[in-house]
């Protein structure tokens, strides 16, 4: 029957949700400080709400290569944890936090020699030259402070990553709670000057976020180091860095495609919206305002991409091949019908958020037309979210690559940028075909998944 084959039973979902719930809690408070941290900085006006979104974009490639290379490796971890190996899981733990490491200092040495220049590539468009300069001073020391931000995290999502897909979610969830109370406090007191505080702006968000992500990590280390006897993994995991070697190998040639993935495709993101600011130099704040409204809303299928990539990737390692089909499939359906509930949701908050902002009325309006765009394509971007985890969960890296990144940088950028510079229409219709690019790439999704092509038990011959 055709519910039997989309819909589970409520053993399914209650495998499911035990996955999903604490990581979804734990992004949408996340995402919600995030919402408050977005609305102080844009209390204090246009330039700093839009110099720190141009530093945040930038700062987002990074994010994303410390997630390719964590997920990239944790296809092992799940797979491992699957069948019980506990020197597996640590193999892959010690591997994330060199990877991670190494992609740290090098982003850092990189945002800090060129990001006069990278923040300038967005201050282009329609807009007077003291907003560009104001814009561009507001991102440079934005970004300064953040890097140091980038050290902790590193680690954290080492951590955090091992522990999600080792059936730990709780203790991740706790930890980024305190870490964004931390942060809210935080940005209360250093953006606005209260309790004797100067008043920094946007440097305070930057002061209070690389707190939290101080206190975050310590939480984790510390929880993970005295339970030793529920995660044995970390029992000896940072005496020796020692992968044997044709882990090593393997670890690399599953991850490095990953990491290159989401380096590539948050890069080629960043150029977007890089076209979106040449036509007008007010769709930096109008898209920032809408991807603050979209994290928030989309965080329920975002949650269930990272649940697609535990469970199956569980049930892949057991070589149970039917089951991890069946699961794919049902995973598919109910990601899908997320994103439909809360685009939603979206669609209906359109007019009223953007107000929230102490901005101009042409950056509301322009928002306002965004987040309609995001929230009626929200189900288009949960089916393809679950169809790339599915993917990736049977180590298919190479393949994601191609349906993810180098769709963005084969068809999406170019056509943005031709658009951007060739013709004269609106951010607004510009915004609308590059958003609907994504149905393709669900016929693309969907037809890899239909083969099977995803289903390996990696670890078989580990």
């Amino acid at each position: 029957m055709l519910k039997n084959k989309y819909i589970g039973d409520k053993a399914f979902y209650k495998t499911v949700l035990a996955i999903a719930v604490p990581i979804m809690i734990q992004n949408a408070i996340s995402n919600f400080v995030g919402l408050l941290d977005n609305l102080m900085i844009g209390r204090v006006g246009t330039n700093a709400l839009s110099g720190v979104a141009i530093a945040n974009q930038l700062i987002f490639i990074y994010y994303l290569l410390v997630f390719g290379a964590a997920a990239g490796i944790g296809i092992f971890t799940a797979q491992y944890h699957g069948v019980g190996d506990t020197d597996g899981i640590r193999y892959t733990f010690r591997m994330k936090i060199l990877a991670n490491t190494l992609i740290t200092i090098a982003s850092v040495l990189i945002l800090y020699i060129f990001g006069d220049t990278l923040i300038s590539l967005f201050l282009e468009g329609e807009g007077t030259a003291s907003d560009a300069a104001e814009t561009l001073s507001i991102g440079r020391t934005y970004m300064n402070i953040m890097l140091i931000g980038l050290i902790p995290n590193a680690w954290t999502q080492s951590y955090a990553s091992t522990l999600r897909e080792t059936g730990e979610t709780k203790v991740p969830m706790y930890a980024s709670f305190a870490a964004v109370f931390i942060n809210l406090i935080g940005n209360y007191i250093l953006i606005y000057g209260h309790l004797g505080f100067p008043a920094l702006g946007a440097a305070g968000a930057a002061y209070a976020t690389i707190i939290s992500r101080f206190i975050e990590l310590v939480i984790l280390m510390t929880y993970t180091g005295t339970h030793a006897q529920a995660h044995p993994f970390i029992t000896g995991a940072l005496k020796s860095m020692y992968i044997p070697g044709q882990l090593v190998h393997k670890f690399v040639i599953k991850a490095l495609p990953l990491m290159i993935n989401e380096g590539l495709w948050s890069g080629g993101m960043t150029i977007l919206n890089q076209c979106y600011s040449y036509r007008s130099l007010s769709a930096v704040a109008a898209i920032n305002i809408q991807n603050t409204l979209f994290n928030l809303m989309g965080v329920a299928f975002l949650t269930m991409g990272d649940a697609v990539g535990i469970l199956v990737g569980q049930i892949l390692g057991t070589g149970d091949m039917d089951k991890a089909k069946d699961h794919a499939r049902k995973l598919t359906a109910f990601t899908v019908f997320c994103g439909l509930i809360f685009g939603l949701f979206m669609i209906g908050l359109s007019p009223f958020f953007p107000q929230l902002y102490n901005t101009s009325d042409e950056i509301r309006h322009m928002a306002t037309q965004f987040i309609i765009i995001a929230g009626v394509l929200m189900p288009v971007n949960a089916y393809a979210h679950a169809t790339y985890f599915i993917i990736r969960a049977g180590g298919r890296t190479g393949i994601t690559m191609v349906f993810d990144s180098c769709f963005v940088w084969v068809i999406s950028v170019p056509l943005a940028f031709f658009l951007s510079r060739y013709t004269d229409l609106d951010v607004t219709r510009m915004l609308i075909i590059i958003q609907s690019l994504e149905i393709i790439k669900c016929f693309i999704g969907g037809i890899m998944v239909k083969k099977g092509i995803w289903a390996r038990n990696l670890i078989a011959d580990a």
